[in-house]
């Protein structure tokens, strides 16, 4: 919970140094919507709402978040993975259906971050927060957003790195829409690869965040 906690006031200093730019004027201007969606997650990570587990259930239950039970859970996530699959065709985001009940979003960094930094590029922010806005139609579900990191540099570097992507990402997802209660954010290093780091290609695909989206049951 500390390491959480940390990670999302570290995320909170780095979105407080974000600027729009005004495209008629060039004028740059703080992002005053994204500075208030991390500290309100700080608020609840101080409260417990983001530490996932009964934390977030009883979050959610306070919220008036509705559970799934039987048959519902396979409908409902068949609508949100048809949804989703719909309108991320073509932007580089993968969609898979791991089980009847959760539905897995892989953002690949080269994507999503710049090299070795832990900003959602602007470009991909209006996917993100189009993502966001999905999810907020389908609320009867948790988001756990997962960053991790290839090899490359220290063990506890790369830690850090992948829980600030997490938390910008979440960031995001919440600008979009998404309530606070439903979301879990954290960071896995390099503990948890998915190729090999001995290539660029390799090390490329272990560079990512991963957002599951899990049937809230009852």
């Amino acid at each position: 919970m500390i390491r959480k906690f940390v990670a999302m006031a570290a995320a909170a200093l780095t979105l407080l140094g974000c600027t729009n730019v005004d495209p008629v004027t060039g004028e740059r201007t703080t992002n005053r919507t994204g500075t208030g969606a991390i500290i309100g997650a700080i608020v609840g990570a101080g409260a417990g709402t983001l530490a996932g587990g009964d934390d977030r259930r009883n979050a959610m239950i306070g919220a008036g978040v509705g559970a799934l039970a039987g048959a519902a859970i396979g409908n409902y996530m068949d609508r949100t993975y048809e949804n989703l699959r719909e309108r991320l065709a073509g932007t580089g985001v993968g969609v898979t259906r791991v089980n009847e009940s959760q539905i897995l979003l892989n953002f690949p960094a080269d994507l999503t971050f710049d090299f070795d930094r832990d900003a959602v590029k602007g470009q991909f922010v209006p996917t993100l927060r189009d993502v966001g806005g999905i999810l907020r139609e389908y609320d009867q579900t948790t988001v756990d957003v997962y960053g991790h990191a290839d090899s490359v540099g220290a063990d506890a570097y790369n830690q850090e790195l992948s829980e600030r992507r997490a938390m910008n990402v979440a960031s995001v997802l919440m600008q979009g829409g998404v309530a606070r209660q439903r979301i879990a954010a954290q960071g896995y290093g390099e503990s948890r690869p998915i190729s090999s780091n001995g290539s660029d290609s390799g090390r490329a695909q272990n560079r990512r965040v991963e957002v599951f989206i899990s049937a809230f049951r009852g």
